[in-house]
């Protein structure tokens, strides 16, 4: 029985990732188990520039859940290649780096930065705000969220495009991502939410509002991979949004992902990337399945 997997070109020792935005920009969770036996270390998106991000309070808790409005904030690319990478690499570990823009000439810059770093592909966050479009946020137009993919290739490394389930042409921007170049989709970012401070009378973010993660977005995700498997069979997909267990990711492959991200679950349990991988390998295990190609899509019938 193996975890491996490939996403597109990338071959992966396990399908199982962490997430953007949840694991640091370097080896922040190699205290908690060996970063080298994840499938990649998926970075915090990063910018050309150095940035602060949102005003505090960043994150309320909602439930089991949370709504975070942390804003991108990181050091920018080149430093992080002077600090961060290196210490992943001598830890072993495969890494996609996230970047982020506020215009396609941002994302160009970034992708730019991110050139002949070593890192097996980089995730092009398009759930930014765009202040050149006047779309809100790439990822809820195809026309913007392809030009953004198409200044990436400046990288000259494979494209997994991370988009957000905040909109109703999902499938259709899905489409004009790979249409663009992208070598696989990322499903998908937050949802759209707040919390409301009633002692305080006012939201519990600085920011107003932010993005809702956490298990109870999983339907969700699966929704979006189930559907985009289902428009798009031969792109490679990476599912993320509420995985918390092994289970939860054998869902994610059944809809139809080549490989899974935890994000939110570490957290709670800094642990959660090697437990969710342990749990998914169980129920192989149990049902007498070899590998997770296998069950890829089986969901579909």
């Amino acid at each position: 029985m193996t975890l491996a997997t490939h996403v597109g070109g990338v071959a992966l020792p396990s399908f199982v990732l962490t997430a953007a935005g949840t694991a640091g920009h370097g080896d922040e969770l190699a205290g908690y188990g060996d970063v080298s036996e994840l499938g990649a270390v998926v970075t915090k998106s990063l910018a050309a520039f150095e940035w602060a991000g949102n005003p505090a309070p960043r994150v309320a808790s909602w439930g089991a859940d949370m709504v975070n409005a942390v804003g991108l904030a990181g050091p920018g690319v080149d430093a992080w290649r002077r600090e961060q990478l290196p210490r992943l690499r001598r830890r072993g570990a495969r890494v996609v780096g996230s970047i982020w823009g506020r215009s396609v000439a941002e994302f160009a810059d970034a992708a730019l930065a991110m050139r002949g770093a070593e890192v097996v592909a980089l995730e092009v966050n398009a759930s930014c705000p765009n202040l050149e479009g006047r779309a809100g946020i790439f990822a809820h137009s195809p026309e913007m969220t392809g030009r953004i993919v198409e200044a990436a290739a400046v990288a000259d490394l494979p494209l997994w495009v991370k988009l957000s389930p905040n909109t109703p042409e999902l499938v259709d921007v899905a489409r004009a991502a790979v249409s663009a170049g992208a070598s696989a989709l990322v499903l998908v970012n937050t949802v759209l939410g707040m919390v409301i401070d009633i002692e305080a009378r006012r939201p519990a973010l600085g920011n107003g509002g932010g993005g809702l993660s956490g298990a109870g977005i999983l339907p969700v995700a699966l929704r979006a991979v189930y559907e985009c498997r289902a428009a798009l069979v031969e792109t490679p997909i990476v599912g993320v949004g509420g995985v918390f267990s092994g289970e939860d990711a054998i869902a994610m492959v059944m809809a139809g992902a080549n490989a899974v991200e935890v994000g939110t679950a570490t957290f709670a349990d800094p642990r959660a990337p090697w437990r969710v991988a342990r749990g998914a390998g169980e129920w192989l295990h149990r049902h007498g399945v070899s590998s997770i190609e296998e069950i890829r899509g089986c969901a579909h019938g």
